[in-house]
């Protein structure tokens, strides 16, 4: 089954007090890698993370992003260091003794101090943390995958479109292919004449169809055509395999290339060489498609 590299999904999991938000994008990329972003609580867990989308994925960039509510920090959000606003109370007693001052010491005196009512920093369930955490990474990467697995179904519909476009246009080029022996032994005899009219003599028949059976063979394209044809039936069975077929299918184009390119340069028409030019073209857009595939 053949899966896009490219998609993009959103998820949130609530575990107890805990709510984790995930926005996951994936972009094109020759190997498997993270760009993660988390709060500063839950980045101990990255590599958990990267573990549980490596499950899923094998290529790809894939980058993350993590928010963390937890309603617990709601309650209990200031606590009183009372060390610091007993020694604030005896300084200010005193100066008030010190000084022969009248009056009571007030409330707000003390509560004026800095760092006497400080905001709270209750301790973090890590536990619930993690388990919160990684389920919605398994959702994220559950999500993306799907996204991945549908894109990844235009892209076979649409290669297996241009592939059997290929394999009909390669059926024209065979056509084209007998006649390149006829051409080369045509324009031989053409260029033989004119050398022997301007010479007085005349041409050997015998040793005109020896170098035209040279020329023939030096311009056979029929171990190209098998090949191609060979190509797209393993192009086919590629796109049908379980596992990563990307660079698999990339190197098949490579190989589509090169026989195209040889064809096009044993060409003895106008024709087929535009054919070939066709040809290189498609290959082109199927070449761009393969980009995509995980």
């Amino acid at each position: 089954m053949i899966k896009s590299m490219t998609a993009f999904a959103k998820v949130s999991h609530t575990l107890d007090t805990l709510t984790v938000e995930m926005t996951v994008r994936a972009y094109n990329s020759r190997s498997l890698d993270f760009s993660i972003y988390l709060p500063e609580t839950c980045q101990g867990f990255e590599d958990e993370i990267k573990k549980i989308m490596g499950q899923l994925h094998t290529r790809g960039r894939i980058e993350i992003r993590a928010t963390l509510t937890d309603q617990s920090l709601d309650q209990d959000l200031f606590e009183v260091d009372m060390i610091k606003a007993k020694a604030y109370y005896k300084a200010l007693k005193t100066v008030r003794e010190t000084l022969s001052l009248s009056g009571d010491i007030a409330l707000e005196s003390v509560l004026g101090a800095k760092q006497v009512i400080v905001a709270a920093k209750p301790e973090v369930n890590m536990a619930l943390l993690r388990s919160a955490l990684c389920e919605t990474t398994r959702a994220a990467a559950q999500a993306i995958d799907r996204m991945r697995k549908s894109e990844g179904d235009n892209l076979y519909q649409d290669l297996t479109r241009r592939i059997s476009d290929i394999e009909q246009r390669m059926a024209g080029i065979e056509e084209q292919a007998r006649t390149i022996p006829e051409v080369y032994k045509a324009r031989l005899k053409e260029r033989l004449v004119l050398l022997t009219a301007e010479d007085g003599d005349f041409f050997d028949p015998v040793r005109l169809a020896q170098e035209t059976a040279i020329l023939a063979d030096k311009s056979d394209v029929s171990e190209e055509i098998v090949r191609v044809h060979s190509h797209i039936k393993m192009f086919r069975e590629v796109m049908d395999e379980n596992e990563s077929q990307g660079r698999k299918l990339n190197f098949l184009i490579q190989e589509f290339n090169r026989e195209f390119n040889t064809i096009g340069s044993k060409a003895g028409n106008a024709a087929l060489s535009h054919a070939v030019v066709d040809l290189k073209s498609e290959l082109e857009k199927i070449r761009e498609q393969v980009q995509n595939i995980e």
